[in-house]
C-alpha cells in the first residue's frame, strides 16, 4: 500500500479542497492506497506527498493540480499501467 499525505493551511481554509483531492484519490486508487491530511498553520502551505516524496507544492508548482494532472501523476508512480478512463483521452 502506498501512503499519499496532503499537508493543508488551516488559515486558508484549504481543508475541503484537501479532502476533494483524498476523496477522488480513494475512489479511483481504492485500498491502493492510505490517504492522511495534515492540517498546518504556519501559512499558505499545500503539498501533496506520495511515499515521502515531493508530488505536488503549492508555490512550487503555481497553484493547485487539475484533477487530471493529479491523478496521473499518482497513477504513474504506482500503477503505470493503470488506464484513467476518460482522463487520460
Amino acid at each position: 500500500m502506498r501512503h499519499l499525505t496532503i499537508t493543508y493551511c488551516t488559515g486558508c481554509n484549504w481543508l475541503l479542497r484537501a479532502g476533494w483531492y483524498a476523496q477522488e484519490c480513494l475512489s479511483t486508487f481504492g485500498t491502493a492506497l492510505q490517504v492522511t491530511l495534515v492540517p498546518d498553520d504556519s501559512g499558505g502551505v499545500f503539498h501533496i506527498m506520495l511515499d515521502g516524496e515531493l508530488l505536488w507544492e503549492r508555490k512550487r508548482d503555481g497553484g493547485f493540480p487539475d484533477i487530471r494532472t493529479f491523478k496521473q501523476r499518482i497513477r504513474d508512480v504506482i500503477e503505470p499501467e493503470r488506464s484513467l478512463g476518460h482522463l487520460d483521452e
